[in-house]
């Protein structure tokens, strides 16, 4: 029975590490990419026009979808790719786009008059974002960009439908092999560790912040 157990854990500490991967690749590029967009969305109209399409489309349809799409849509254009390459691609994507609306909704709740004040005193665009606009809209959505990250951690559980071997695919094959209801509880366990520490971390920056205000 204990080997039985430890065989398991091993099985689905593989797939656990898969689920990783996709977790920290996409939180450390579709973040900033997030923080970029949402900065140069006022610059121009026609990049606002760009942008909203972006954020329309990606949160708009579903991110399964969008695996399938970018599993079976890109080879179709000759562009060859890997199941993780997709996985990848579609998280960031997608998660670009929320990020992007997230942050640009706290810029846009700020005061107008910070940055005119900013402008008139001779800061240049890019410090205003830097010094000004940029630690305050991501203070006010702490919350709210807690809650996509553990959306986020969740949501690795879909690159089951393109066959890769994550936490949940590896639960549904011991499940289906053995009739046996345990890798269940072992996931739950590994999703709501990840809940706690994500929810931990960011309290963390929270603190930060309001220390450093």
């Amino acid at each position: 029975m204990i080997t039985y157990l430890l065989d398991t854990i091993q099985y689905l500490a593989s797939g656990a590490l898969v689920s990783l991967k996709i977790f920290f690749v996409t939180l450390v590029c579709s973040l900033p990419i997030g923080i970029v967009l949402s900065m140069t969305y006022r610059l121009h109209p026609i990049l606002q026009r760009v942008i909203a399409f972006y954020t329309w489309l990606f949160r708009g349809t579903p991110l399964m979808l969008q695996l399938f799409f970018f599993m079976y849509g890109l080879p179709a254009f000759g562009i060859p790719v890997d199941r993780m390459m997709v996985a990848y691609i579609a998280f960031i994507i997608n998660y670009s786009a929320y990020f992007t609306e997230v942050i640009r909704a706290g810029i846009e709740s700020l005061p107008k008059d910070q940055q005119e004040s900013a402008a008139v005193m001779g800061a240049n665009t890019m410090r205003i974002y830097r010094s000004i606009i940029m630690p305050q809209a991501i203070r006010i959505q702490i919350p709210v960009i807690t809650n996509e990250v553990i959306t986020l951690i969740k949501d690795t559980a879909l690159v089951t439908v393109i066959a890769l071997s994550d936490l949940m695919r590896n639960v549904k094959e011991i499940v289906s092999r053995d009739f046996t209801i345990s890798p269940f509880f072992l996931a739950a366990i590994f999703y709501l560790l990840m809940s706690f520490l994500i929810i931990q971390a960011f309290r963390r920056i929270e603190k930060k912040y309001d220390f450093m205000n």
